[in-house]
């Protein structure tokens, strides 16, 4: 019974007794793949150049008509022309050496210490407002005696809507603190000069 072995052509061998190939390069296909090459390239210059020859004809059109008044002028034989004093001024002024940053030393701690002491120093003590009208701030325990005798101007009353089925009147919590507080740096600073006062009173 036959088999497709032996229905196919047998191959032949190549002669490995030479140890190389000893069959040659194909010039003719290395000539062909440079023509095109060439050829390519040739095309592809001259259509780009085509092509931008269309864009700027184009472009040209669009644009308006020159005149007299848009024409290009060559500057170069004038040679330099003399500047402006003031704007030499000017100019120097603008890239002179800026001054360096004044940086803070510290965290920030005394600088909050100091906005703290004048505050302290408005809160307790008089001070003018506004000369010219006589307006004279006072101490804030001063303010709070006037404020205890005189009573808060009382507002008239809002009429306020019925409430809705399931609703309830908000309340305000009365605040625990009057919104001012030491910084720990503060308070360290406040804890050292009571010793230091109390040293200085055994000595004494």
């Amino acid at each position: 019974m036959p088999t497709h072995k032996q229905d196919e052509p047998k191959r032949e061998q190549p002669d490995a007794s030479k140890g190389f190939e000893h069959t040659d390069v194909r010039v003719a296909g290395i000539a062909i793949f440079l023509t095109a090459l060439t050829v390519f390239v040739v095309v592809a210059g001259l259509l780009s150049y085509g092509i931008g020859k269309v864009i700027n004809a184009h472009l040209a059109k669009e644009d308006a008509t020159k005149s007299k008044w848009a024409k290009t002028v060559d500057v170069r034989p004038w040679g330099n022309m003399a500047s402006n004093p003031e704007l030499q001024n000017k100019m120097a002024e603008l890239t002179q050496q800026l001054p360096t940053p004044k940086l803070q030393t510290d965290d920030g701690l005394q600088d909050t210490a100091n906005l703290h002491a004048k505050e302290d120093l408005l809160l307790e003590h008089y001070s003018w407002a506004d000369q010219g009208q006589g307006k004279v701030r006072i101490p804030i325990e001063r303010a709070m005696e006037l404020m205890a005798q005189r009573g808060l101007p009382v507002a008239p009353q809002v009429e306020q809507a019925p409430l809705l089925t399931g609703e309830t009147r908000p309340t305000v919590a009365v605040p625990l603190t009057n919104g001012f507080a030491r910084t720990a740096y503060e308070q360290e600073q406040a804890q050292a000069l009571a010793g230091a006062g109390k040293h200085t009173e055994k000595r004494k």
